[in-house]
């Protein structure tokens, strides 16, 4: 796992490098600027970009004094480079009005440097032409909507086509939560001492492009001495979660998993979340589906076995039905529940007495079964972080479920994702696996686990079924090693083992699939026929 920290605990650390190491804040700054200049040109190299001239837009603080000790080092190796700073001269200070000073005696004496004071829109246009554009307007430290003339600067450096870079964030992003209504949209952050949590979802994962660390001369042991609860899930951890599997194993051994999902209207669901079980590696799965419907999924379920149950021609499920799957759910590892169950109120019923009834079952819990537990209503369950209903349970809600859920907006839910996620788990005690653009892992000792593969061709119908059965899957393998084995470990540990392998490996999925696909053509069954690649590919790629 690769860790992730807060603007506060950046700013300690440059504060204790400082004032404790004694080391001048004016190396500090030199050494970001010799990261970002290395770091940069390297890129560009990669990428084969033509270098012709360089923009620069410096705001007032230390951000921008990167930004004009950066430009300096280019016009150093003969680029053309002009830079655009925001204040006027009386406003900067310190380590920034120094690096000001040797750049504006250099472009006196200097033709390839141009250096502007910005004073109106109109001034952006000497940016027009330049092939690369650096962001040094805000820091790490700002927080709070922007306001003009920067939303318009902003604005403006988005509708330009050169490749652009950020230096350490781009202006207009928290650090913290990953929010910002406009944010530069950079191709490249160089982020400075450590990696800040907000660079790799919400808005930070959309705007920021490739990240890459720079070092300014602080040790990583010093920051091993943070408290850290956000982490970015690397391949070692989803290869070291793979259940393993003896050689003497059998099909019961191997994990069994019960899905009660689908109806007459939306049988598919229940397809792919059973079939994705097995394809993860479970032994046995059993789908318990409509009588009045079965033949939709009998012929497309040649492995997975079929209980169906009497539904009187509704094609759906009721709390009347629970009876006859009862010795099926006591039977099963885990369960799957919800994938195109239905929203009817009886169907509904059914969600929350199966969940409070069997409070013990590890459950996957998504789609119309979240739908069940809408507008607060999971509230209605005994809660209990350690005992309740919802304790040992996962729920996978995208962003619009998961705000559905809270009786909130998705506008909300987006300012602060990670202080909801936490705060749900906190007081249900469960698992939440929150579906997006990254997937989010948030467990019930406050983490959370944030993913690194996934591209925009999973925005399709169906690939959050292959999830729930992927989790499925994976938890009846541990649950099952745990009972054959008479290990005592804690049950979190493999619940999280769990949910970092299918969540990594479903996205990985998909990602290898883009080989032979584009992100525009492939489907959820291509993801579940992928599966076995991805393991291979994991088990090849991490040495």
């Amino acid at each position: 796992m690769i860790p992730l920290y807060s603007t506060s605990q950046i700013r300690e650390s440059d504060s204790f490098a400082i004032n404790e190491l004694g080391i001048p804040g004016i190396l500090l700054m030199e050494n970001a600027a010799l990261q970002i200049f290395s770091i940069s040109t390297e890129k560009f190299q990669e990428l084969n970009l033509s270098l012709s001239s360089l923009g620069f837009v410096c705001g007032k603080g230390n951000n921008g004094g990167d930004g004009f000790a950066v430009a300096r080092h280019f016009a150093d190796y003969g680029f053309y480079v002009t830079v655009l700073y925001l204040s006027s001269d009386e406003e900067l200070i310190g380590d920034s009005l120094t690096n000001f000073n040797i750049l504006k005696q250099l472009a006196a004496s200097n033709s390839k440097i141009i250096l502007k004071k910005y004073d109106s829109t109109s001034s952006l246009s000497l940016l027009s032409k330049c092939n690369v554009i650096f962001d040094a307007m805000l820091g790490s430290g700002t927080s709070g909507e922007l306001r003009e003339p920067i939303n318009s600067i902003v604005s403006y450096l988005n509708d330009l086509k050169s490749f652009k870079v950020a230096i350490d964030i781009p202006t207009g992003l928290n650090a913290d939560t990953g929010y910002g209504k406009i944010v530069f949209n950079s191709n490249l952050t160089i982020t400075l001492g450590e990696f800040k949590k907000g660079l790799f979802f919400n808005k930070g994962k959309i705007y920021s492009g490739e990240v890459v660390k720079g070092n300014i001369g602080i040790s990583f042991e010093h920051f091993e001495k943070h408290l850290v609860n956000e982490y970015l899930i690397e391949p070692e951890d989803a290869l070291e979660s793979l259940p393993s599997k003896s050689m003497n194993i059998n099909k019961y051994l191997s994990g069994k998993v019960l899905t009660i999902a689908g109806s007459s209207i939306l049988p598919g669901a229940a397809v792919l979340t059973s079939i994705s079980q097995l394809r993860s590696g479970a032994g046995a799965s059993v789908l318990c589906f409509p009588n009045s419907a079965k033949k939709l999924v009998y012929k497309k379920l040649l492995e997975v076995i079929v209980q169906q149950y009497e539904d009187d021609g509704k094609g759906y499920l009721s709390a009347n039905n629970i009876p006859e799957f009862s010795k099926r759910i006591e039977w099963a590892d885990t369960i799957a529940l919800g994938p195109g169950l239905g929203r009817n109120e009886e169907t509904q019923e059914a969600v929350f007495q199966i969940i409070s009834k069997y409070k013990d079952k590890i459950m996957v819990i998504d789609a119309d079964a979240i739908f069940a537990l809408n507008q607060n209503r999971y509230k209605k369950l005994n809660l209990n972080a350690r005992q309740g209903s919802l304790h040992n349970k996962i729920l996978t809600p995208h962003h619009g479920e998961f705000a559905n859920l809270l009786g909130i907006s998705t506008d909300e839910l987006d300012i602060d994702i990670l202080r909801y996620g936490k705060e749900f788990v906190a007081e249900t005690g469960c698992y939440l696996v929150l579906k997006g653009a990254p997937t989010i892992i948030f467990t019930p000792s406050g983490e959370a686990l944030i993913n690194t593969t996934g591209n925009p061709g999973m925005a399709k119908f169906g690939s959050g079924d292959v999830l729930t059965g992927m989790l499925a899957g994976l938890l009846a393998q541990w649950v099952s090693s745990k009972k054959a084995h008479k290990d005592k470990h804690a049950e979190q540990e493999f619940i999280e083992k769990a949910l970092v392998c299918g969540v990594y490996l479903h996205s990985l999925s998909a990602d290898l699939l883009l080989k032979d696909f584009t992100e525009f053509s492939f489907t959820a069954s291509d993801i579940i026929k992928n599966i076995p690649n991805s393991i291979k590919f994991l088990r090849k790629s991490v040495v």
